[in-house]
């Protein structure tokens, strides 16, 4: 039987009585307030906090929200404490009254009547800026049960499909719905079931459409089985992200109850064209998700004017995020993410306050605002996580021997052998590939010796050569050798990998290359240092030191960290290299890579690859620098920093001595051999166009590698060139 499983939430409601404030009268005995833990997607110990008050439940805004509330909240639902809150309906929006607003607890409150507020059904909030609390998944001792009222006594937790065709293809589309129940499953009564209710299935388990499914074949085959029905009547409107959020009818107590004229409810999904293979259908959207470590998650960017842009996330809400899921192929949103959670785009912001129905094809069908610089900036980028289908993947390789979790000696499975992998051009884009695989995140480190990992009995080598292009979901899709040829095949030379929840991502700012741009003759006696650092072409070691010159193309080069982690160098200080030229050592021996090309993408200059020092120039608002090159500092860059290479520091040019006059492409890439992880390498490259006169330089069309759209990229390559210097 080959199942799929995706979890389903509980809800949880506590009682406790509060104690009077002050003098104020006590309440009479029997109005006691009430808690409890609603919406969706969400596990047991999370939710929308609601509270029962004068025979009402309500939800509580989130202004002044801060983690001692939750704490207070948290135990008033029998939980020791909190691990954090959330804003903004992450788990749905409520109905009904607002009781509380502006709540400011100290923490040790035995009642949220006792923190400050400005009272009872006093708010000028909305249903949007419902608060959640995310409580520490262990019981306070003593607290006693009958305080708990667990509302749903048969809650549903985890749904499947039960294939009833064997099969070893993933993922599973088509098969009967099962919910967990006790220790086995149970199946819903397909009794006035609707496509809509598919719908929201298919949406939890990975798939973006659903299918008209062959009852008759399931009737006979189910026929022959005994059922426990635990569902019945589900009656869903097709937009819901969440069977919970369906209206539904469980049978009460034990009882498991007949279906009277019906049968086990049955689904067909549609994958979305990445789990299906040999998909030669390549469709062009929109929309693309950025920055994410897994397929299926990341920053939301939408396609205007030929240029890619983020959406601001004001009322970003789990319905719109649906629909950027569905349309990119996978099913129904896990999470809406607020506050560039999956790292700052750079460029324009295109869209704000979306809202979706949740029935639109495109976000584009959806309501929404255009952007003006005041209302929004990319720390507001809104994020997604959706669902995605079960595959498997996870079960063929494994990580062992490590310190912790993240890292370890990669072993794959081939067949039924277990064994390890060849680390002859093991590179950071294969280590990201497992770390992708195991749900691990992002690799930090691709690791080429793992004899201090040694704690495995598996000692043969069972794949090499692997060559991955590093967005494969799993390292069997990527190229490797048919038969195993590794010069070293010692288990100690194997490959290991680490990994991280978080990484880097660095991007150069291009309007500021485009606005810094001039050429310089520079006299050869001021050239001695940049001599010895490679940072002239080749034909500079023939000229007549100290006499004549050579020709500069001269910018400046701003390089954001726009990730969740900072950006350190792979190596540590001790292998550092002093240049006493500059007076300070170089961390990475190539960080950049100047280059300019013909039209046909051939290097005309010979781009030197610039080895720098790391440091944090300047910082966004509220942000620290951290590094800095002096006094053999610290090297990396920060997280919203930016480390500014200014047009009159040595090195900081293209010797174009050797060029003639005509029409190029100027080409800058960033940690240009992946040396050290990030979590999106394809905005690393910036190109423009580029004239040459022969005494003036004029460049074009500056952008990020992927920030045009395919035609618009197309259009760049067949640039003809200015016929004259007037900028149009």
């Amino acid at each position: 039987i080959f199942l799929l499983g995706v979890w389903l939430p509980a809800w949880i409601m506590a009682q406790t009585t509060p104690p009077t404030q002050g003098t104020t009268s006590p309440k009479p005995q029997n109005d006691r307030l009430q808690f409890r833990l609603v919406g969706y997607p969400r596990k047991h110990n999370e939710g929308r906090i609601e509270v029962f008050y004068k025979g009402e439940w309500g939800t509580i805004c989130d202004d002044d929200f801060s983690l001692s509330n939750a704490n207070v909240l948290c135990r008033q639902l029998g939980f020791v404490s909190a691990t954090g809150w959330t804003h903004s309906a992450k788990y749905g929006k409520g109905l009904g009254k607002i009781w509380l607003d502006n709540v400011q607890c100290n923490g040790g409150e035995k009642s949220i009547e006792l923190c400050k507020s400005r009272g009872w059904g006093n708010s000028d909030c909305t249903h949007d800026e419902d608060a959640g609390v995310i409580c520490k998944d262990e019981r306070l001792p003593g607290f006693v049960d009958s305080n708990v009222i667990d509302v749903d006594e048969d809650r549903v937790e985890e749904v499947r499909l039960r294939s009833v065709v064997p099969t070893k293809k993933m993922p599973v589309t088509e098969g009967v719905v099962e919910i967990k129940y006790k220790d086995g499953w149970a199946q819903i009564c397909d009794v006035g079931w609707t496509p809509k209710n598919t719908r929201v299935i298919c949406g939890m388990l990975g798939f973006p459409h659903e299918r008209k499914v062959n009852k008759n074949f399931y009737k006979l085959n189910t026929e022959r089985q005994k059922h426990q029905y635990r569902l019945h009547s589900v009656a869903c409107v097709g937009t819901e992200v969440h069977l919970a959020a369906c209206p539904l009818e469980s049978n009460k107590g034990n009882a498991t109850g007949s279906c009277e004229g019906g049968m086990p409810a049955v689904v067909s999904c549609v994958p979305g064209p990445q789990y299906v293979q040999n998909n030669g259908l390549k469709k062009k959207h929109t929309v693309r998700l950025k920055g994410g470590a897994k397929l299926g998650e990341g920053r939301v960017e939408v396609l205007k004017n030929n240029e890619w842009g983020t959406v601001c996330d004001d009322r970003w809400t789990l319905l719109s995020a649906s629909v950027v899921c569905r349309e990119l192929g996978f099913g129904s949103a896990k999470e809406a993410l607020t506050g560039a959670r999956m790292g700052e785009g750079m460029g324009p912001i295109h869209m704000n306050e979306v809202q979706c129905l949740g029935t639109e094809k495109s976000m584009w069908n959806c309501g929404f605002k255009n952007i003006t610089s005041e209302d929004c900036q990319h720390l507001e980028d809104a994020a997604v996580r959706c669902n995605t289908p079960y595959m498997a993947l996870e079960n063929s390789v494994r990580i062992v021997g490590g310190r912790t979790y993240y890292e370890g000696r990669v072993e794959v499975q081939v067949g039924a052998r277990w064994g390890t992998v060849c680390s002859a051009s093991w590179t950071t884009k294969e280590a990201m590939v497992v770390c992708r695989q195991l749900g691990l995140g992002y690799s930090m480190h691709a690791i080429t010796e793992t004899w201090y990992w040694d704690s495995s009995n598996v000692t043969e080598m069972v794949m090499s050569g692997v060559k991955c292009t590093g967005s494969e979901m799993s390292l069997s899709h990527c190229q490797h050798h048919k038969t195993v040829s590794c010069q070293k095949t010692a288990a100690k030379f194997s490959a290991g990998v680490i990994c991280s929840e978080t990484a880097s991502d660095l991007v150069l700012n291009a309007p500021l290359v485009q606005q810094s741009v001039y050429i310089e003759d520079r006299p050869l006696h001021m050239l001695y240092c940049a001599a010895e650092e490679n940072c002239l072409s080749k034909s500079a070691a023939s000229a007549n030191w100290p006499y004549g010159h050579r020709r500069l193309l001269r910018f400046s080069s701003q390089i954001h960290n726009i990730g969740r982690a900072d950006f350190r160098p792979k190596a540590g200080r001790h292998s550092w290299v002093w240049h006493a030229c500059h007076g300070h050592y170089h961390s990475m021996d190539i960080f950049t890579h100047y280059d300019l090309l013909s039209s046909n993408g051939t290097k005309v200059a010979e781009g030197h690859k610039a080895s720098f020092c790391l440091e944090d120039t300047e910082c966004h608002e509220g942000i620290s620098k951290r590094y800095e090159c002096a006094n053999f500092g610290e090297q990396g860059i920060t997280v919203g920093c930016w480390d500014l290479y200014r047009h009159d520091i040595d090195c900081q040019w293209i010797d174009i001595t050797d060029i003639k006059p005509g029409n190029y492409i100027l080409q800058i890439v960033i940690n240009p051999n992946f040396e050290v992880a990030e979590s999106d390498f394809t905005n690393n490259a910036m190109k423009c166009n580029c004239k040459y006169d022969g005494h003036r330089i004029w460049l074009h069309n500056c952008h990020m590698g992927d920030a045009f759209s395919e035609e618009a990229e197309r259009k760049f390559e067949k640039y003809p060139g200015q016929l004259n210097n007037q900028i149009s």
